[in-house]
């Protein structure tokens, strides 16, 4: 019977995961599903859910994903909705906590990492239901969650009590903690000479954006006359393009630092580093910005969960 009743939502919600916006109108073309009635009640239990997002407008009510991922949420949904809103009822394999203990907290998705960090859910709402409620509210702006009230949160998901929400602002913060000491640890290696050293150093530095970096981060490393490193800088955040990454933000950091050289940083969050086309152009534009400002670009190194690489030797 749960077999039958998940293919039967699978069939109705999947088709319309490959459309970010789609209105009501139009759902009996989109899906293939017989009774209006199911398919009524099914679209709105997913915008109870929050999964799905009502807009109305002047003409038809429209409906939009709230996760850049919606197969993944409706599956979570589906699963939720068969076998109950409770952790203890989902299959041990597939709770969160179980599975970090197996897997690690990398392999969590944000919604489970919140769930953990609710860890108790209250009447009507588990701690699942929350932090997914939670992770599609900030799945644009994450690092948003840490400016919230308790009131904010609450309003969002009533699973987050005043216990929970210290548990998630303590979580954010010892995270936060733990990444400044990551890069503040000084590195063992006297100068930067080789591209060896330069991937052996970046590696090392900026081992928090390979493993925890959910989001590209461009970084600078500027180097002395002996092209020993002077300091590190976040440029941007967000996904490499050079028509964001401007040689002024580049380089007013290494004029201060009154540096001869610099590597230029970036991470991969998919985890393979292979650079893009982008990533080449990127580099080429601020290696001949550099030539005309006299601060030599070394290399173009990517951090990634599978190894570092450099551009130079692409």
């Amino acid at each position: 019977m749960s077999q039958a009743r998940r293919q039967r939502l699978q069939a109705l919600l999947y088709p319309l995961a490959y459309h970010s916006r789609f209105c009501q109108s139009e759902l009996a073309d989109l899906v293939e599903e017989t009774q209006p009635a199911f398919v009524t009640r099914t679209i709105n239990a997913v915008v109870r859910a929050g999964v799905l997002e009502k807009v109305q407008d002047e003409d038809d009510l429209h409906y939009m994903w709230t996760s850049t991922q919606p197969i993944e949420q409706i599956d979570r949904w589906i699963q939720d909705h068969i076998h109950g809103d409770q952790v203890k009822e989902r299959p041990e394999e597939e709770r969160p906590r179980e599975r970090l203990l197996r897997e690690g907290a990398a392999s969590l998705s944000n919604a489970d990492l919140l769930a953990v960090l609710i860890r108790v859910g209250v009447v009507g709402e588990s701690a699942t239901t929350g932090g997914t409620k939670l992770a599609n509210h900030f799945d644009a702006e994450l690092d948003a969650l840490r400016e919230q009230g308790v009131a904010e949160l609450r309003h969002i998901t009533k699973a987050v009590t005043k216990a929970s929400y210290c548990q998630i602002m303590a979580g954010i913060e010892l995270g936060r903690r733990a990444t400044e000491a990551a890069r503040e640890r000084p590195v063992p290696i006297v100068k930067i000479t080789s591209t060896t050293e330069a991937v052996e150093y970046c590696a090392q530095k900026f081992a928090y954006l390979a493993g925890d970096a959910v989001q590209e981060e461009f970084h600078i490393v500027t180097l002395d006359t002996k092209h020993k490193p002077i300091r590190t800088h976040r440029i941007t955040v967000g996904t490499l393009d050079s028509s964001l990454v401007h040689p002024r933000e580049v380089f007013r950091p290494a004029i201060r630092d009154a540096a001869a050289a610099m590597l230029l940083v970036h991470n991969h969050p998919s985890g393979d580093p292979t650079p893009s086309r982008e990533d080449h152009a990127v580099t080429k534009r601020l290696t001949e910005a550099g030539k005309l400002i006299g601060i030599t670009v070394l290399d173009h190194i990517v951090v990634a969960k599978e190894r570092c690489l450099s551009l130079r030797e692409c």
